[in-house]
């Protein structure tokens, strides 16, 4: 394949790297996190940190530091090779059913962490419900809960439709 209007590889690498990774960020990734993502998957090859290190033109400590979140989610793994003592990295493959397990289990986290927020702020309006003896503060008392209520309904469905989703389904 020839090359047009003084295109080298690595430029359309870089781009391929930097076009990618606002996708991934989408997800929630860090823009570094994403740039190292995309370069794993790229190269398909287990790399060690140095190697991504000198791809990426960042320190091996923000290497380790971006690998091991991304490990962490469930993105990339850690691989074992014969005759290599470096620990390696790869990629996982599947991108749509990693990218959407994680995403979704961030969002179930997320959502149930804000639930038990609301639940335990509603707790503490009824504690003090019991307190008012005023009708206007007992009036702004009850809309309030009743909104808290909505609220916690509304995590609720979130919660339910992040169940329905199943990304390894659509492998």
């Amino acid at each position: 394949m020839v090359l047009k209007d003084h295109h080298t590889i690595e430029d359309i690498h870089t781009k391929v790297i930097h076009e990618f990774s606002k996708t991934l960020e989408m997800f929630g990734l860090s823009p570094s996190d994403a740039r190292l993502f995309v370069t794993l998957y790229i190269n398909r090859d287990p790399m060690t940190l140095d190697e991504m290190s000198d791809a990426l033109g960042k320190s091996k400590t923000s290497m380790s530091t971006g690998v091991r979140s991304l490990v962490d989610q469930g993105l990339v793994e850690r691989v074992w090779k014969k005759g290599v003592r470096k620990d390696l990295y790869q990629a996982n493959e599947n991108l749509y059913k990693n990218f959407m397990s994680s995403y979704i289990k961030k969002w179930h986290s997320a959502t149930n962490e804000q639930e038990q927020s609301l639940r335990s702020i509603e707790d503490q309006l009824k504690d003090r419900c019991q307190e008012i003896s005023k009708e206007k503060q007992m009036e702004v008392a009850d809309s309030l809960y009743h909104r808290i209520e909505d609220m916690i309904g509304f995590h609720d469905l979130i919660s339910g439709a992040f169940n329905e989703m199943n990304p390894e389904k659509n492998q």
